[in-house]
């Protein structure tokens, strides 16, 4: 395939916050954009050259995507796999339906984990009552997760005995699914990279990540907010991942930090991540234009963060934190804080949970920035961290 230029037509499947944040750096950088997403309000949909609203696996809808674009990527990994191998057989796609389909189920994405030599949390997979029945008693507590379409924490039960385990399996419907055992955990933390067509692979720094109820809440980014040795083992391991994949695109891999030291890996995700934000504030690649570069062929070059960062997740939660009734926050007690970046994503309606924008904070020192992200938390009434 040769090198796409500004001019050229990018696609992608799914039309939520992800894919409207690479549209905006398609654009920005001189490119025409085609979104697919069968909601006639997606976000990214609504900010494209061309939004084809239909189903991931509609014929029509894939076929008239492929005759907008010169080059098709993906913005969330639950888009099915069988539609990018469609759509491959007549555009160039990254990452591919390979990589995608591995990252789409926890036991496939675990089994290549260890075959690349990373260490995971103990677990079995489950998908029948002679597994359920074989399970380790050593493996217990743990937390049980469907293999397939969890996210957000999503599909995920703590279970503490075994009648706790086969109810959760039953409550899961009896879903293929993996118990990973919990371990003491001192921190997580994401590793984003891309890698192009000709195997260069670029990162962001190592980003310490805060999950409140399975959702990322705070993601912080500085020298040494990692430790120094493993923030090289989380690259590398993250590295070697990608590479074992063949993988064209962008990756983020999190991993746990032990309290013994040690780290495991926890999952991947075939596309940006929401702990790369801050990426879009404070350095001079974001995740997105890296997105464009690995699709579009162009050379990749080593992200430079040029200021330490904080990013705090937005969820609808806070669109009703003075009553039952929607009120939108105060952002101009926000944006009068230094440093301050607001990125809504355009979305017609709050709920609790769901993904509204996050804020960048941005300063001279990483103590300036905790303060200030501490203040606008307050302000919001997201719970200090």
């Amino acid at each position: 395939m040769t090198v796409l230029l500004p001019g050229a037509t990018l696609g992608v499947m799914g039309g939520g916050q992800l894919g409207r944040m690479f549209v905006h750096a398609a654009q920005r950088m001189g490119y025409f954009t085609a979104v697919l997403d069968p909601d006639e309000s997606s976000p990214a949909g609504r900010v494209s050259h061309h939004h084809v609203q239909a189903e991931y696996l509609d014929e029509i809808g894939l076929a008239r995507l492929c005759g907008h674009s010169d080059a098709i990527t993906t913005e969330f990994e639950n888009v099915p796999a069988d539609a990018l191998a469609r759509i491959a057989e007549h555009r160039f796609v990254a990452p591919g339906a390979a990589a995608v389909s591995i990252a789409q189920d926890r036991a496939l994405e675990k089994a290549h984990f260890t075959r690349c030599g990373v260490p995971v949390a103990p677990n079995a997979v489950i998908t029948n009552e002679e597994e359920l029945a074989a399970v380790a008693d050593d493996l217990l507590p743990g937390i049980l997760k469907t293999a397939r379409l969890g996210y957000d924490g999503k599909g995920q039960v703590r279970v503490k005995t075994r009648d706790d385990l086969r109810a959760a399996w039953e409550g899961l419907s009896r879903a293929d699914c993996v118990l990973e055992k919990m371990l003491p955990l001192a921190f997580e933390c994401s590793v984003v990279v891309a890698r192009g067509r000709d195997g260069t692979v670029v990162n962001l720094p190592v980003q310490r990540n805060l999950h409140r109820d399975g959702i990322l809440a705070v993601t912080e980014v500085h020298p040494g907010c990692v430790p120094e040795a493993l923030a090289q083992r989380a690259v590398q391991a993250t590295r070697t991942i990608a590479k074992g994949l063949d993988y064209v695109g962008v990756l983020c891999v999190e991993f746990f930090g032990l309290a013994d030291g040690s780290l495991v890996v926890n999952e991947m995700a075939p596309r940006p991540h929401n702990s790369g934000h801050w990426s879009m504030d404070a350095a001079d690649v974001s995740q997105f234009e890296l997105q464009v570069r690995t699709l579009a062929g162009l050379p990749l070059v080593q992200p430079r963060q040029h200021s330490p960062s904080i990013m705090l997740n937005l969820l609808g939660d806070l669109w009703f934190a003075r009553g039952a009734d929607e009120a939108t926050p105060d952002w101009a007690a926000i944006l009068a804080l230094p440093g301050t970046h607001l990125h809504l994503y355009g979305k017609l309606s709050a709920r609790k949970g769901r993904k509204m924008g996050h804020l960048t904070l941005t300063g001279a020192t990483p103590e300036a920035v905790r303060a200030t992200a501490l203040q606008a938390a307050q302000l919001l009434g997201i719970p200090a961290f």
